[in-house]
């Protein structure tokens, strides 16, 4: 048992709020079962005063999308001096920038599917037909769309008809002003955690996705029932030990910290190929990593309890 005072991070102001808050009464609750104070604060203009006044003894992030995701968060902890859970905020803006960290990911060789960056104003210049034309012409379809930065699968949009393409470039430029259109590959959906302990970043189980649309959206993702999960996904033993080599190298080269969830899509012929990387997992009842701690044999209370302690001992050595 511990007497450690922690503050849960949950909320803010981006799309995912909601989805942010379920995931901090759980991870709170995890958390006090192990025996740790916890108080759930959202991430708003009484933080500071907050941390200031309480001095938590360290503080673990449980905000998705925007500042939770993107380093700004983390830059104001460190600023305050206040240990938190996660990723420094120089490598939570790699990670969020998603053409960013597929290059990073490509520069050294590592799969991921073909991409193009289009923002906004792209359309507006050049002639948005112009432009989804040439687009068709140079790619193929199908095509994912999504936006350059964000998560829960918000204005991504599966495009396997030219015809479909305007309109799903509309949706997905409401959520941000810069589409990433990938070439769609075809197979199983597969997402990786990885978590640090004292020997290091580890894989655990690959959890298997199968939406019953066939895309894992945001109602595929968070509402009961349209999914089903597999964990340890339904993998030969070396492609499950591809993919979880490709979730901690992504790890390693974007220079994450204690604990990320990479997505990969492997294909028939068993190659893992990077979609993206999440350094702040979610953790509601259908989420993923709650599902591969299970399947490791450990609990969620258990491995943040234990990244508490490191972001403790960190900081007192810095």
């Amino acid at each position: 048992m511990s007497d450690r005072f922690v503050a849960v991070l949950a909320g803010g102001l981006s799309h995912e709020r909601e989805v942010s808050l379920r995931s901090g009464r759980r991870l709170s609750a995890a958390l006090r079962a192990h025996g740790m104070t916890v108080a759930e604060w959202d991430a708003d203009s009484h933080l500071l005063e907050r941390l200031r006044a309480e001095r938590p003894d360290a503080v673990v992030i449980a905000l998705h999308g925007g500042e939770g995701e993107n380093g700004a968060v983390q830059s104001v902890l460190d600023i305050v001096g206040v240990p938190y859970v996660g990723t420094d905020p120089r490598a939570c803006r790699r990670a969020w920038d998603k053409p960013t960290a597929k290059a990073e990911l490509d520069r050294v060789g590592l799969s991921t599917p073909d991409w193009v960056v289009l923002p906004h104003t792209t359309f507006r210049e050049l002639g948005a037909r112009a432009v989804l034309d040439a687009l068709v012409a140079r790619m193929g379809l199908p095509l994912m769309l999504k936006p350059d930065q964000g998560g829960s699968a918000l204005g991504a949009h599966v495009v396997r008809d030219a015809g479909e393409l305007p309109a799903a470039m509309v949706g997905c430029l409401s959520y941000g002003d810069t589409v990433l259109v990938e070439r769609l590959v075809e197979g199983v959906e597969v997402a990786v955690a990885v978590v640090e302990d004292e020997n290091g970043p580890r894989a655990l189980p690959a959890v298997e996705i199968v939406p019953e649309s066939g895309v894992y959206d945001y109602e595929a993702r968070y509402v009961a029932g349209p999914t089903t999960y597999h964990a340890p996904a339904r993998l030969d033993e070396g492609t499950a030990r591809a993919v979880g080599e490709l979730a901690v190298a992504a790890h390693r080269l974007l220079g994450l910290r204690d604990v990320s969830r990479t997505d990969a899509i492997v294909t028939p012929n068993g190659q893992a190929h990077f979609l993206e990387v999440n350094v702040s997992p979610g953790l509601t009842e259908t989420s993923l990593l709650p599902m591969a701690f299970e399947a490791a044999g450990t609990s969620l209370g258990e491995v943040y309890a234990g990244l508490v302690e490191r972001a403790i001992t960190r900081a007192s050595r810095s």
